[in-house]
This record gives C-alpha cells, sequence and structure tokens, in this order.
C-alpha cells in the first residue's frame, strides 16, 4: 500500500510516515530534520504547504511559489554541506492542486546500511535524525556510531583484538563445540587440527598484523571467551534468559551472564537456552525407520529464532540479550536495529547479519540459514502449527529488535484459553491504555497492570493506539502498518470486542473505530 495517494488526502492524518509542513514561502529549516528522520528509518513522505489541525486532520495553505520552492528544495538536497546524502530521484518531488492551492510531495526512501547515517549541517554527531511517533528526534552518539559500524561488509565480530590472548578463551566451551562439529560432520578436514588451527579456520583467531601472533576476532571471544573478559571488549555485553511462569514470582527460573558460575559466552549460552525451551515444545508421535522423531519443525524454528537473536545483536548496545519464557509465549530480544529493514526481513531472501563470523560458527553446527529464509521460515511453521503468528518489533533510542513467538491457538479452543475479561473496561485498563506511549503504536511498550490483571497482549495495546490516533483506519491497513499477519490482527481485533474495549459504528469500508475508554 503507497503511503500516500492524493485520492485519500482528506483520510490522512501525520504519524512516523507522514509530516506536513506549511512552507508557505519557502523550504522550511526544520524539514530537513525530517528527510533525515526519514531517511534513517522507514521512508515517509512530506508534504508541503499543509498544515494540520487540532484534532489531527489536514488542511491545505498552499504554495506562493511552487516552481522558486521546487528550486529551493533541490539546490539545498545536492548541497553536501546541507545534506549527507541525496537519496532521491526527479520523480519522488510532486506537486498537486487540492481545494485550489498546489502542495509539493516528497517522497523520501530508506536509506541503505551503506548510506547511513544521513545526516544535515555537516553535522553527523548533531544532525543525524530519527523518527518516532511523536515526530523527529536527535539521535544519540550511540545510534550514531551504530550505524557507522554497519556500514562495512566486514562486520565488527572479524576484528582481530590484538590485546586478548588466545589462552583466554575458554577451552571447555571449544571442546564441546568441537565435539559437536565431529557427530555432525564426520571426517571433516578441520577434525585433526590443532584447538589454535582449528579456532583459525573457523573465524574465532587470526594473526595480527601488529604483532603477527594469533589472537581471538571478537567472534571469537564473543563465542569462546569468559563474561569476565568479554565485557572488556564489550562493556554493555549481558545476556539474561528467565522462566516467569508463576504470577505471583517475580521468576522461576533465571541465568545471567555475570553470575560467574558459568562461563557467560554466546555458545554455553545459545544451548543452555535451547535445552530449557525444548521441554516446552510438545512432540507428536511420529516415528520413521523404527526411530521416533523428536525433532520437529517447531524445533527447528525456534533453534533458528534463538542463533538469529544472537547473530543479529549489536554487542556495543544497551541492555543485552534477553531471552523469556512465559505461560504461553517466548520474547526474544537483542539491542540493534534490523539491518535491512522489518520488512525486507519478513519476506526473506536477502542476508545481511550483523556478525558474520559468528553466523559461520553456528552454521558449522547446523544451526542458522545463511539464505535470508530462517525468519520467514519461523512464521510458516507458526502458521502451519495454527498459532498466533510471531510478531517482530523494532525499538528505536535504544535500539532494539524483539521476536514473539506465540503457542496460542487460532482456533476457537484457543481463543477461549486466552484469559481475556468479559466484562467492560474498568479504570485500572482505562489508565493502562490511556498511558500507553504512542511511538509506533506503542511498540516495546509492556504495562503490567494490563498484563497481570487483564492478559491484555502488547499487540492489543498498539492496536487500540492505532485505532485512537486514526479511527478510520482498515484491518488490512492496521496489518501493514503493526507487521502483524492479516488473520492473527483480525483475532486480536476480535478479542478486544468481544472484551468491549474496542466497537465499530458503520460499515467495514465508511465505518469507524470506538474506543471505549
Amino acid at each position: 500500500m503507497a503511503i500516500f495517494d492524493i485520492h485519500e488526502f482528506d483520510k490522512y492524518k501525520e504519524d512516523n510516515r507522514r509530516e506536513v509542513k506549511k512552507a508557505k514561502e519557502n523550504i522550511p529549516v526544520n524539514m530537513w530534520d525530517t528527510y533525515s528522520a526519514f531517511a534513517n528509518c522507514y521512508g515517509g513522505v512530506i508534504i508541503l504547504g499543509v498544515k494540520e489541525r487540532d484534532d489531527g486532520t489536514w488542511y491545505t495553505t498552499g504554495l506562493k511559489n511552487p516552481r522558486k520552492q521546487r528550486k529551493q528544495f533541490w539546490d539545498a538536497i545536492n548541497d553536501k554541506k546541507k545534506v549527507s546524502i541525496n537519496l532521491l530521484k526527479e520523480t519522488d518531488v510532486e506537486t498537486y492542486e487540492v481545494d485550489g492551492d498546489t502542495i509539493m510531495v516528497i517522497h523520501v526512501p530508506m536509506a541503505k546500511r551503506e548510506e547511513k547515517p544521513v545526516y544535515i549541517n555537516d553535522d553527523l554527531f548533531g544532525g543525524t535524525y530519527r523518527r518516532n511517533w511523536e515526530g523527529d528526534y536527535r539521535c544519540t552518539s550511540l545510534q550514531v556510531k551504530a550505524m557507522l559500524r554497519d556500514q562495512t561488509e566486514e562486520t565488527y565480530d572479524m576484528t582481530v583484538l590484538d590485546k586478548v590472548s588466545i589462552k583466554d578463551l575458554n577451552y571447555d566451551t571449544i571442546h564441546s563445540y568441537r565435539n559437536r562439529h565431529q557427530l555432525l560432520k564426520q571426517g571433516h578436514p578441520f577434525e585433526g587440527y590443532s584447538d589454535e588451527e582449528y579456532l583459525r579456520c573457523i573465524g574465532a583467531a587470526a594473526i595480527s598484523d601488529e604483532d603477527g601472533k594469533l589472537h581471538p576476532t571478537a567472534a571469537g571471544l564473543l563465542m569462546f571467551g569468559n563474561e569476565f573478559d568479554i565485557v572488556r571488549q564489550f562493556p554493555d555485553y549481558f545476556l539474561d534468559y528467565r522462566e516467569e511462569l508463576d504470577p505471583s514470582i517475580r521468576w522461576t527460573d533465571r541465568f545471567v551472564s555475570s553470575s560467574g558460575d558459568w562461563s557467560g559466552n554466546l555458545c554455553d549460552f545459545y544451548f543452555r537456552v535451547y535445552n530449557k525451551l525444548q521441554k516446552y515444545i510438545k512432540v507428536p508421535f511420529k516415528m520413521s525407520g523404527g526411530d521416533r522423531i523428536d525433532d520437529t519443525p517447531v524445533h527447528k524454528a525456534l533453534r533458528e529464532a534463538i542463533a538469529n537473536c544472537l547473530i543479529n545483536a549489536d554487542f556495543f548496545g544497551k541492555f543485552g540479550i534477553i531471552i523469556k519464557k512465559e505461560e504461553d509465549i517466548i520474547t526474544l530480544e537483542n539491542p540493534g536495529y534490523i539491518r535491512l529493514g522489518k520488512h525486507q526481513m519478513l519476506r526473506g531472501g536477502l542476508s545481511d547479519p550483523r556478525n558474520k563470523a559468528i553466523m559461520k560458527m553456528f552454521n558449522m553446527i547446523n544451526i542458522g540459514e545463511r539464505a535470508g529464509s530462517g525468519v520467514p521460515n519461523i512464521f510458516q511453521t507458526w502458521d502451519a502449527a495454527e498459532w498466533v503468528s510471531p510478531v517482530v518489533e523494532e525499538q528505536f533510542n535504544p535500539d532494539r529488535t524483539i521476536l514473539r513467538l506465540s503457542f496460542v491457538s487460532m482456533s476457537d479452543n484457543g481463543i477461549e484459553t486466552t484469559q481475556a475479561p468479559t466484562q467492560a473496561p474498568t479504570q485500572a485498563l482505562t489508565q493502562a491504555l490511556t498511558q500507553a506511549p504512542t511511538q509506533a503504536y506503542g511498540t516495546g511498550y509492556k504495562n503490567e497492570v494490563v498484563q497481570s490483571v487483564y492478559s491484555l497482549q502488547e499487540l492489543d495495546l498498539r492496536i487500540v493506539n492505532a485505532m485512537k490516533t486514526n479511527p478510520y483506519i482498515s484491518q488490512s491497513r492496521l496489518s501493514e502498518d503493526l507487521n502483524v499477519n492479516l488473520n492473527t490482527l483480525k483475532y486480536h481485533v476480535q478479542k478486544l470486542k468481544r472484551d468491549n474495549v474496542i466497537g465499530r459504528e458503520g460499515s467495514s469500508q465508511k465505518g469507524r473505530w470506538i474506543i471505549n475508554i
């Protein structure tokens, strides 16, 4: 669906993909903040000659001299001191007549990874912006540095750590990894190598240009190091696994990388987490050649999800990796935005991991996909199981990627077991929904009151916030904006209607949503 269609002009409001500016006589100075913000996120449209009313609807003010203003725009966007890069083609700038006024519509595409950060006023750290539901905001130095690291084809985990000794690695982890590799790929050429030769071959170590000796790579330290050494190189490194199965206590099981009673590295974390989570997967009775098959597509999808979380983490990012098991859902969070963008990740077909060397090490023991099909495969597996579709969320400031895997059935039985309230929303629910932040429709927001008392899922909050912002939004548009499978969205909408959180007035085509709070 197009971000902007002139025939839909009267239905639009400002959001995280559309911005209006008055621009009566000149190109507004703050328009370039929005250009940078759209380019560094998912693109958007800037409409000049339009103002926003108090209720969020638009009206035209027109451009006094469209030809002059168009030239002003192109002169500025091609000035390197004003804008770091011009991402636009001639056809990305259009003019229209609306209610007798001329308006200019500027389509800003999402910048490629190697083009980011897009900044203005020749000021890398002071002129880089991003966009959320509240508007444009200036990026922190941490976010700018993350974009700079992501520009190169050689990912940071390939860096040779000249100050770290190869002897500092955890050889119990290395030998466990080697045993798995040998069992999976008997007769592999690396089998007879010494540990040092083996580590070099898999990308965990390399010869330093500085002293000509073998040192761990960043990937080698992260995969096979000890936590107390890892945090010297990555100060915000933190791994956290939690089981929250009993609402009366904070968690029923937990382990973290900083506890000191295990290595705290990625390799050991992966297998500890997987061994915990696989216990909760029901295995149907199935035989092959007289042997029971205990490895299902869901097991494979779960391994893919955990590996994807680790492979795409920005280990300089805030708050670390968190994997959480609740009664009917697994949540996997990693620091860092999605390098290819969320839409491309969901489509699949392209692979652009943040940590290529770590990905190689997982691939060598048959974990993870190289073809960019890992996330689509997870969605297909969940669809085949007839569970509520997974949800991918992306948060900015700080940058985080979140994958939620629900084990709630799409069938009627699944709906009955969601423990949704059967009465009108009370004051506590009203307050929880009203106070929920609107950034990207509430993406990443978790409200304990709502979740523990009403079992209202995070996606429900996002749906309600979107409907409050645009009561005329269609379910197909909601599905696209929230990046949620249409059937999953309809299931949640029906649940919200049944619980009297929302209602519908008018037809499905021309009606509007009523929020009962």
